[in-house]
């Protein structure tokens, strides 16, 4: 790579030929071919394109604001020159995308290690400034005379992709901002203002140090006990008051426990090991919890009923909070539809879990991709992991945890189809 016109050119010397998996791996890369592949009225150029990128016919690659350009060589040998625009941020654009950018530490640090922050880019979509080219943003010019993408322009964008994998920073070049600009802009707005320090507050220094020897020492910290203590026995052979039920309230006593350890544990560990606290259910989800190791079926079908299910549906819920908590038991009752950077994510996820001559067959509906053929699907968690789902009978049930890509989630639904039906 070098440098031309102060660092705001970059050239990238040619790639060898592709071999193997797709040329994106990143949800990045993967979204600009997306913007390629959706606007190409010529599918046939496309593929074309492909095939002339993968055999390694593309010339170094010239990229800069707007515009990136790399001399393509055909099959026949004859060579030509290829562009694609791509309009730059304006000045207020790029004021309002770094002060986003600086808000959160995490934004910084994944630009610096070469990562596009998914938040970054659905924070600055949800202010009218889109990072990722769409639908027709990128426009093809080629010395062939094609008016649209032609399999020149098509190979320059697939050969863009694996740069894209391997540095974010070519797609702000395009948008109009060089890395070292870009670098300086964000430290200067990280640097926060020299303040006046306060006048200390406290006792002096040297009183205590002298006080130590008096003061007891900290406590150690408290161990968590290795599971829920047992709730005190109710049987103390006084009948029951009308309308209490002694089982329902050994239960609830039981599920206290089980809750208050959760919490301590919670409480205990560091913060960077703490999952997702439990907030905020409903009465229909407190029902599901509560019906977890329910003692008796007159309490199961208590619990049913005052939560709208029958006892099926029921019990399909609390195997789901078995596995998975309160997002466990979203994914499997609550259906909606992926949109914007979250639905490219996942398209993204989807074309990169699998080679090309190894995916499934998919059919979605929703955040649910269904197995045509097969009793298997993968429902997408609105925190962004995929949880396996087998089908028996009419009913389709939770498989197992949730897992970080689509392939692992269906692998598993898989092979928990071969288990006997219930």
């Amino acid at each position: 790579m070098t440098g031309h016109d102060g660092d705001t050119e970059r050239t990238f010397a040619a790639l060898p030929p592709a071999h193997g998996r797709g040329f994106a791996q990143t949800w990045w890369g993967q979204a600009w071919l997306r913007a390629l592949e959706d606007a190409a009225l010529d599918s046939g150029q496309v593929k074309t394109g492909r095939r002339i990128a993968r055999a390694g016919a593309v010339g170094a690659v010239s990229v800069r604001p707007g515009r990136i350009t790399a001399v393509v060589q055909d099959h026949d040998r004859t060579t030509h020159r290829a562009d694609v625009l791509l309009a730059e941020l304006s000045a207020e654009q790029w004021d309002r995308l770094l002060d986003m950018a600086v808000e959160r530490a995490g934004h910084v640090a994944a630009l610096l290690d070469r990562e596009m922050p998914p938040h970054l880019v659905e924070d600055a979509a949800s202010e009218g400034i889109e990072l990722l080219p769409g639908l027709g943003d990128l426009e093809p010019e080629c010395d062939c005379g094609a008016w649209d993408h032609c399999g020149h322009t098509a190979a320059l964008c697939y050969q863009v992709a694996r740069l894209l994998d391997q540095d974010p920073f070519v797609l702000l070049l395009m948008r109009g901002r060089a890395e070292p600009a870009l670098i300086e802009d964000l430290q200067d707005r990280s640097a926060a203002p020299v303040e006046e320090a306060p006048e200390p507050e406290g006792v002096d220094a040297a009183e205590a140090y002298a006080a130590g020897d008096i003061l007891p020492p900290l406590p150690e910290t408290a161990e968590v006990p290795e599971k829920p203590g047992s709730p005190p026995s109710l049987d103390t052979e006084t009948p029951p008051g009308p309308g209490v039920d002694p089982v329902a309230v050994r239960h609830l006593a039981a599920r206290t426990a089980v809750e208050a350890h959760r919490l301590l544990a919670h409480a205990l560990r560091r913060p960077s090991e703490r999952p997702a606290t439990v907030v905020g259910l409903t009465a229909a989800q407190d029902a599901v919890r509560l019906a977890v190791d329910a003692p008796d079926p007159t309490l199961t079908e208590r619990l049913a009923h005052g939560s709208g299910r029958d006892p099926q549906s029921l019990a399909d819920a609390t195997r789901a909070w078995r596995l998975g908590g309160a997002e466990g038991l979203s994914v499997l009752e609550e259906e909606w539809t992926p949109s914007g950077d979250t639905l490219a994510r996942a398209r993204a996820a989807l074309d990169s879990a699998w080679d090309e001559d190894e995916r499934p067959s998919l059919r979605a509906e929703g955040n649910r991709w269904t197995a045509v053929g097969a009793p298997a699907q993968v429902r997408l968690g609105r925190d962004g992991r995929w949880w396996p789902y087998r089908q028996v009978r009419e009913r389709w049930i939770l498989a197992g945890p949730a897992a970080l890509d689509p392939a692992t989630a269906l692998s598993s639904a898989e092979l928990s189809s071969a288990e006997p039906q219930r």
